[in-house]
């Protein structure tokens, strides 16, 4: 009889649609880096057959799951526990199956605020985030519980503005302000770290966020979520004014490096991961 294992460990995502989600390349790529005998399945689920997915995710002894729309925040009613963030931000994008039980969790906040951390802590600093959808509720949960000093949110609708400041406020140490978006969006003075949380630029590397320009300012942190092109248009902008741009690739590596301590309690190589998704992009630091 071979004493060869031939089974592998199960992980994967449930989207829909989901076949221009680039995550299966990277974290297979990292897995078969590290020599891990693991899978990531990119599963198309319709919302009518969530519950029945999570069920045979369970039944086939997976190691857990990411979930992508429209099911981030349906699949809370089936599962056993949430993470802290997850539970303030009311959306998980990540499960782990452990003996049976399902613990949600969202690693787009933790994502982000991996690869801030890169450059710069962002306790006790002042943040402006352009954009109030679930990436920006997401990022702006971890930078209160990380202990920024304060965050101002803009939107066309101020008042998804104003709940995401209030969940900060009411769920944190930091304070928040939610604020009406109208025309080009002017950065106070004394801000350290300037988001775009919006999907303006995703496939469009001439797209650029309704931003005055000109208040920009040397030496501030310019993070863009767009994972493609890595380079947006409004990194570029940043840059050339002396900014330091942080691309929105580090965001997606970092959580896709997050989900595999969660579920195999193993550290991929973020190099290998960044490498895969640049391939995949045709991505150049020229954007």
């Amino acid at each position: 009889m071979s004493n060869q294992n031939f089974r592998s460990i199960l992980t994967g995502s449930f989207s829909t649609p989901c076949a221009d989600n680039p995550t299966v390349a990277m974290i297979e790529a990292a897995y078969r880096h590290a020599g891990i005998d693991a899978r990531y399945i990119n599963c198309d689920v319709k919302a009518a057959h969530l519950a029945a997915a999570v069920k045979g995710a369970v039944a086939m002894e997976w190691a857990g799951f990411n979930c992508s729309l429209p099911h981030k925040v349906a699949v809370i009613d089936h599962l056993d526990e949430l993470a802290e963030a997850a539970r303030i931000i009311g959306a998980v994008n990540c499960v782990a199956i452990r003996d049976g039980r399902l613990v949600g969790n969202n690693t787009d906040g933790k994502g982000f605020l991996a690869s801030l951390r890169d450059v710069v802590d962002p306790a006790g600093k002042k943040v402006f985030m352009l954009g109030a959808g679930g990436a920006a509720r997401a990022i702006a949960v971890e930078l209160g519980l990380a202990g920024a000093a304060c965050i101002t949110v803009v939107n066309r609708d101020a008042a998804k503005a104003e709940t995401i400041a209030a969940l900060v406020r009411d769920n944190t140490g930091s304070d928040a302000t939610g604020c009406p978006w109208s025309g080009k969006a002017r950065i106070p003075d004394g801000t350290d770290i300037v988001i775009n949380a919006t999907s303006v630029g995703l496939g469009d590397a001439l797209a650029m966020p309704e931003i005055d320009l000109d208040t920009l300012v040397k030496g501030q942190i310019v993070a863009d979520v767009i994972p493609n092109p890595p380079m947006t248009r409004f990194l570029r902008e940043a840059r050339e004014r002396g900014c330091t741009p942080l691309d929105g690739l580090g965001m997606l590596v970092n959580q896709g490096v997050i989900g595999v301590e969660l579920w195999l309690g193993k550290t991929l190589d973020a190099g290998v991961m960044t490498q895969t998704l640049r391939d995949i992009f045709g991505a150049s630091d020229a954007g």
